[in-house]
C-alpha cells in the first residue's frame, strides 16, 4: 500500500514535470496547440498514448495488469466530449495541466480548476438521473481495439502505426506552417 502512493507520488511528479516542459501547463501555448499552430503539445499527447499502450502490454504480459474497460455509450461520451472540449476551450486547461498550472501558482488556472470541480460535484449529483437518460439508450458494451482486431500485439501495432503516422503529419504541417 505504502509503495503503491510512493509509486503514484512520483508518477505524479515525474508527469507534471513532463507537461510544464513541453508547455502544457501554459493557456497561451495550448491555445495555440488549438488554432493548430503548435506542434508539440498534440505530438506529446499522441506519444503519451503509445508509451502507456507499451506499458500497460508490458504489465499484462507480466501479470500484473488490470485493465477495466468501460462501455461506451454514443450519447453519453459524445455529450462529455463536448462538455470537456467547450471547458478546455474556454480556459486553456485540460483537467490534468490545470492542477499543474495551479501548482505554477497560475492564477487563471485556479478558476478553471474551481469551475471543474464544481461541474465534477454537479454531476456527482446528477449521475443516477442522468444514467438512464443519456447512456442506456446508445450503449454499445466495452470496446477495444484489441476486441476488434482479435489480437492485442496487432491491435498495439495499429495503435502505434495510426498515431505514430499522425505525430510525423502533425510534425510535418504544423511545424512548418509556423515558420
Amino acid at each position: 500500500m505504502i509503495t503503491d502512493i510512493w509509486l503514484g507520488l512520483f508518477s505524479g511528479i515525474a508527469f507534471g514535470f513532463v507537461i510544464q516542459r513541453i508547455g502544457a501547463t501554459n493557456a497561451d501555448k495550448m491555445a495555440r496547440a488549438h488554432l493548430m499552430m503548435e506542434p508539440d503539445i498534440p505530438k506529446f499527447m499522441l506519444m503519451a498514448v503509445i508509451l502507456s499502450a507499451f506499458g500497460l502490454a508490458g504489465l499484462s504480459l507480466a501479470g500484473e495488469g488490470i485493465t477495466r474497460v468501460l462501455p461506451l455509450s454514443l450519447v453519453a461520451t459524445s455529450l462529455a466530449g463536448c462538455l470537456f472540449g467547450i471547458g478546455w476551450g474556454l480556459c486553456g486547461y485540460c483537467p490534468g495541466t490545470t492542477w499543474a498550472a495551479v501548482g505554477e501558482g497560475r492564477m487563471d488556472a485556479i478558476f478553471a480548476l474551481i469551475g471543474g470541480l464544481v461541474g465534477a460535484a454537479v454531476f456527482a449529483h446528477l449521475h443516477e438521473l442522468l444514467i438512464p437518460l443519456l447512456y442506456d439508450p446508445t450503449n454499445l458494451g466495452p470496446l477495444t481495439i484489441d476486441g476488434l482486431v482479435g489480437n492485442s500485439f496487432l491491435a498495439l501495432l495499429l495503435l502505434t502505426v495510426c498515431f505514430g503516422t499522425v505525430i510525423r503529419i502533425i510534425d510535418r504541417v504544423w511545424g512548418h506552417s509556423n515558420g
